[in-house]
């Protein structure tokens, strides 16, 4: 009898369950069929651009994924992503926890987005002529326990020579496209490809193989040349980079892939080995005969060469150089011919430095501006701090760590491709204005994007464009320069 009394029971617990699913079906058909409407109502450039990034998503993660890079263009302050829902309100579909799993939950690779955002900015910013690469790391501050990936990182900034500061976080190697615009001087700096640095006791826990920056940015090299095997590279990366590892794997492609770094005063350099079936006992020298160090010959060479070269950030200076060739040897790896430079600034602003370059018939000179345009790339970290939000993501599980970040890499060439895609008339205006500012800058990028994007998408959907159109122009002005400041 008692089994008997609960059948009516299930059976209405089953058909509530049953409504239950019904309901929310119901609800995400709405969401999608909203999302769909607010995907379809974006600006056509936008919209084209966006519309590559298709491939690496199933189209409900594609859309909500849309979403959200335009709530993160819109976004002024932390970039968590219930504050990117709060910038958009009333427009967000479904229920917010939907967005979390995007980057939590939802399947989709990483390498296929920037595979697809790199093979964008070939074709369309440098479709002809060598790529050329700024590749660093920068730290990305994250505390907390539980935080996937995150170990203590010396911060180069706050360093000096007697003090070493550290910071908790997330070490993040990117390699960026160096980009030449017509409306700036400078060469932007757009990242393409980054990967997360794991310190090495967080490998050793989880039984994975160590790898050092430098180990990871010749992986991401090797991603490249895969990527594109009909285009030409030219990598330049700081001094701590520097190694003799990097320069191999560039000499094994020389056809293809030239690296550019600093370079040691005291660096082993030989002449290259006698040809095979020379007369000698005992088996072929691997090395000739040993060259002085650059230190040797900066010292005992009396007519430096004077040069004007383009310089960091943009301009010019007058520099004494001395150059010189040979074969760096390192045991167990062999010989890389080089062509290496002695830079002093005639100003007197900058210390000595040394140059190097796996392309020995590169001029010092070309080698000097190679190298100095690889500050970009500091550049565009900067500005990820004070306008993207870099360092204000909370994600702690290993899935949203490994893809919240990279997205606002990625963010950060979105923004200067649809500044780019935007009408020749509204493009070179500048919306920060002070004396001496002649280029565009990303605030104001950034600025005119996200009015953009305000003016032509949110304010012109049905509930929105009737109230915006009947403000006064001044004042429309007004609310967009409120919900894009400049800086």
């Amino acid at each position: 009898m008692a089994s008997i009394a609960k059948r009516p029971h299930q059976r209405l617990s089953q058909k509530h369950r049953r409504a239950l699913k019904q309901r929310q079906a119901q609800k995400a058909r709405a969401a999608r069929r909203q999302l769909q409407h607010l995907h379809a109502r974006l600006p056509a450039p936008a919209r084209r651009l966006l519309e590559t990034f298709r491939g690496a998503f199933r189209l409900a993660t594609y859309y909500r994924f849309v979403f959200l890079l335009c709530a993160a263009l819109l976004t002024v302050g932390r970039h968590t992503v219930s504050n990117l829902l709060r910038t958009l309100g009333p427009l967000v579909p479904g229920h917010a926890s939907s967005f979390h799993r995007v980057f939590c939950r939802r399947r989709w690779s990483s390498w296929c987005l920037a595979r697809l955002l790199a093979g964008w900015v070939v074709r369309h910013l440098v479709p002809a002529g060598p790529i050329a690469l700024a590749a660093d790391d920068t730290v990305d501050e994250h505390r907390g326990k539980k935080v996937y990936g995150k170990g203590r990182h010396r911060d180069p900034v706050r360093s000096t020579h007697s003090y070493t500061a550290f910071r908790w976080g997330h070490k993040w190697l990117v390699v960026a496209v160096l980009v030449r615009f017509p409306w700036a001087r400078r060469r932007w700096a757009l990242p393409v490809l980054v990967a997360l640095y794991r310190p090495e006791e967080v490998n050793r826990q989880q039984r994975r193989r160590h790898k050092t920056p430098p180990q990871l940015l010749r992986q991401l090299l090797r991603v490249l040349l895969r990527w594109f095997p009909d285009r030409q590279f030219v990598c330049a990366a700081d001094g701590n980079f520097a190694t003799h590892d990097l320069a191999r794997l560039a000499a094994r492609h020389r056809e293809r892939l030239t690296f550019l770094s600093h370079f040691y005063a005291q660096a082993s350099l030989y002449a290259p080995p006698p040809p095979p079936g020379t007369k000698g006992r005992g088996r072929p020298r691997v090395k000739g005969p040993k060259l002085p160090t650059p230190a040797q010959v900066v010292q005992q060479t009396k007519r430096r060469q004077r040069l004007n070269v383009a310089w960091y950030g943009g301009g010019r200076r007058d520099v004494d150089v001395v150059s010189g060739t040979g074969h760096w040897y390192q045991a167990g790896d062999g010989l890389v011919p080089v062509l290496w430079a002695w830079v002093h600034d005639v100003t007197g602003t900058h210390r000595d430095e040394y140059f190097f370059t796996t392309d020995v018939h590169l001029s010092p000179a070309a080698l000097i501006e190679a190298y100095t345009g690889r500050w970009n790339i500091e550049t565009t970290f900067a500005e990820m701090r004070a306008y993207l939000g870099l360092e204000t993501t909370r994600g702690w599980a290993e899935p949203t760590v490994l893809r919240a970040a990279p997205c606002l890499f990625g963010l950060y060439t979105v923004v200067a491709a649809l500044y780019h895609q935007r009408p020749a008339r509204s493009q070179g205006k500048l919306a920060v204005r002070y004396a001496g500012k002649q280029d565009v800058a990303f605030a104001d990028a950034i600025t005119a994007v996200r009015q953009w994007l305000w003016r032509e998408w949110v304010f012109a959907t049905p509930g929105n464009r009737p109230a915006f159109a009947k403000l006064p122009r001044p004042f429309q002005s007004l609310l967009l320069a409120a919900l894009a400041p400049a800086a």
